[in-house]
This record gives structure tokens, C-alpha cells and sequence, in this order.
């Protein structure tokens, strides 16, 4: 049995569902947390599960290169190797693979490419992408995919979704025949890991249009919307999501990769949107940016050196708890480690806040003023 998938309440094109996969239910819309090499950089799992992240996203590029897959397996998949109970995602290692640029060489077959840890040389294909998944254990795993770079000419858009398509069927074909092989999946009450399917087409809507409807005949449990947050502008992001949402089922999980912002998010769980990832709440940690109710906040500015509130006066995370402006401008300013850990807490902690006023919002029936309310703070 793969995913279920319940809607519970709807407003307007928003959708507030459950869906129960093999290690826990999932409320939704989500935004899952990006723990890349299984951690979420410099946050502790008790730490996570404190800020109450319902699901986490690993990387399979970079568990496959580092311990690797076969270890992972060995060691009772991703979920007893890291110590998190609780629903995993795992990407197909494409978006990545796509990044390497210069270090791969796109086939037919797959994609061959150079390690950036220590040049060698690998490759990626849907079947391998699929026996690293399935390795990891995740109970959401994606079809390999060409990730279209923008700018990208018409013919480019069409060619890289002809061969995603080609690969998502080969990757569909592949999981179907081998994830039974888990054997400790067993232990979920018969849930199964479940394969979701990826729009393609670069910024070009009917190829979009296309992209999804022929993804639907492959009949998967849920579908993403990738190629994005690659450096078109946001409009660009919206339009594309806003054009391909409605092709997609309506009683499966729609899930949006890579993105965003705390008014994006909000915004595009409004058009209905059920999942988003983004490093962004980590990323922008470490680098001293803190999105709070009253905007976004540079902790390094000097007008924080002598600042006694918290970071977030309406926040009750652990940061916001104990800690004032002046302490987190001080680490970052010392560049020490735990000023982008506390960062992180703190950022996710609202990401995922954020998101719970979402679903409350979804509820009530009031949120269109949580959206506009989330865009004034940026103004």
C-alpha cells in the first residue's frame, strides 16, 4: 500500500490534507527542511522534532557519494542511520547532477559526471537514481529528471522534457519491479515507499501543460513541479506554478520543489500547494538573516550591538526564548559556530510556524488576510 492522501478542509484553490505515510502522518501544506547529507545543517534531530518538522528531505546525490547508499542500507536505511523516525523525501539527484554543470556529460542512457568531492568519475541514471532510493529507504523518492537551466531556448525546453519523460517512465517501470526490496518497511503496518512524478518544461506553460498531463498517465501517488528557483525571475516561479497546479490531480499530494520565501510559500500553499522544500531558512542562518514578524533582519547591522529583545518579540521558539539580538549579532560577528545554529532554529522554527498558520488559517476560512498580512512584512 503506497501513501493516502485525505483533504480535510479547502478554501478557495487551498487544500489543508493528512497524508499517512510508512513512518507517520504528514499535515499539510508542509515545508519540509533540507537535510542535504542527512543532518540539517548544525540542527539536532531532537532539536528538529522540538520545532515540530513533520518531514524531512535528504539528498541522494550526496548520500550516495558520501557514506553511500549500500552502507546506508546496511546500516538499516536513512531513517535508523540519522535517528529520525519520522517521514523522509528523498530528491533523484538530478537537480544536483544539474548544478555540476561543467563536471557531467547528459545521455540517453543517463549522466555521467565527476564527483565534486574528489573528481571521481559516476553515473546517474533512472534505474541507479531509483536503487539509491530505494537503498536510503525514504518513503517519498522521485523520478530521475533533466533539470532545465534557464535561460533555455524553446527547443531546449522541449528536448530536456522529452528525455525527462523518457527517464520518468523508465524510472517509474524500475520502482515498481524493485522497492518491494526494503525489507524493513515490513515493520509500517504494509505502507510502502511511494514514487512521485516531476514537471518539466522550462518557462514555457504548454510545454508545461504537457509535461503534466503526460506525467498523469503514468498513474504515481503524487507529483512535483521542478525546474524551478534556478534564476528566472519570481514572477516567472509564479506563473509557471500557477498555470501547472490545476493539471495536476486534485486528490494527490502537489508538491513544489525548491522554493521560497515566507510570503512565496504562504502564497503558494493559497493556490494550493500541499509541499515545498528551500534551503533557504538555513542557508540564509548562516549568513546572518533572520525572517521575523516584523520583516526580514540582518542580525550583523550595528543598530543590534546593544539590543536586549529577542530576536522575534511575538516568537516562542527556543532562540526567541533566551537569547537577545545583541548575543546573535555578537556570534555572527565572531563567526562562531552557534550563532548559524541558533539562526537555523530560529528560521525554521517560523517556516514551519508559519505554515501551521496556514493550515489553521485553511480551517477557518480567513486565509486570504494571512497572506496579505505575510506580504505586508516584506513591504
Amino acid at each position: 500500500m503506497s501513501l493516502t492522501f485525505n483533504i480535510q478542509q479547502t478554501h478557495g484553490t487551498a487544500r489543508r490534507a493528512t497524508m499517512q505515510l510508512p513512518h507517520g502522518v504528514v499535515e499539510t501544506p508542509i515545508f519540509m527542511p533540507v537535510g542535504t547529507a542527512g543532518t540539517v545543517k548544525a540542527v539536532p534531530q531532537s532539536v528538529l522534532e522540538d520545532v515540530h518538522t513533520q518531514i524531512l528531505l535528504g539528498n541522494t546525490y550526496h548520500l550516495y557519494l558520501r557514506p553511500g547508499h549500500e552502507r546506508i542500507r546496511r546500516l538499516g536505511g536513512l531513517h535508523r542511520f540519522m535517528s529520525w523516525p519520522h517521514p523522509i523525501l528523498t530528491d533523484s539527484g538530478g537537480f544536483q547532477v544539474y548544478s555540476l554543470n561543467k563536471l557531467r556529460k547528459v545521455t540517453e542512457d543517463g549522466v555521467r559526471f565527476r564527483s565534486h568531492l574528489d573528481g571521481s568519475e559516476h553515473v546517474f541514471s533512472p534505474e541507479h537514481s531509483m536503487d539509491v532510493q530505494i537503498a536510503l529507504g525514504a518513503d517519498i523518492c522521485m523520478v530521475f529528471d533533466e533539470c532545465t537551466e534557464w535561460p533555455a531556448t524553446r527547443e531546449r525546453a522541449r528536448e530536456s522534457l522529452e528525455l525527462t519523460m523518457r527517464w520518468a517512465r523508465r524510472s517509474r517501470d524500475y520502482f515498481r519491479e524493485h522497492a518491494q526490496q526494503v525489507p524493513w518497511f515490513a515493520e509500517y503496518g504494509g505502507y510502502t515507499q511511494s514514487l512521485f512524478g516531476i514537471v518539466q518544461g522550462g518557462m514555457y506553460e504548454d510545454l508545461r501543460r504537457e509535461s503534466a498531463e503526460r506525467l498523469v498517465e503514468l498513474d504515481l501517488p503524487g507529483y512535483a513541479i521542478g525546474g524551478l528557483s534556478v534564476g528566472e525571475p519570481r514572477e516567472n516561479t509564479r506563473a509557471i506554478i500557477e498555470a501547472t497546479l490545476p493539471l495536476l490531480p486534485a486528490d494527490k499530494p502537489r508538491y513544489v520543489m525548491g522554493v521560497g520565501y515566507p510570503e512565496e510559500i504562504v502564497e503558494y500553499a493559497a493556490m494550493g500547494v500541499d509541499m515545498m522544500d528551500c534551503v533557504l531558512p538555513t542557508r540564509a542562518a548562516r549568513h546572518g538573516l533572520l525572517f521575523t514578524r516584523e520583516g526580514r533582519m540582518n542580525i550583523k547591522n550595528q543598530r543590534f550591538a546593544e539590543d536586549r529583545n529577542p530576536p522575534d518579540p511575538e516568537c516562542c521558539c527556543m532562540v526567541c526564548r533566551r537569547y537577545t539580538r545583541a548575543y546573535l549579532r555578537h556570534l555572527a560577528m565572531a563567526q562562531e559556530p552557534l550563532g548559524g545554529a541558533l539562526n537555523s532554529i530560529h528560521n525554521l522554527h517560523f517556516y514551519l510556524d508559519t505554515m501551521q498558520s496556514v493550515r489553521e488559517a485553511i480551517a477557518r476560512g480567513t486565509l486570504s488576510e494571512l497572506v496579505a498580512r505575510v506580504r505586508d512584512r516584506v513591504r
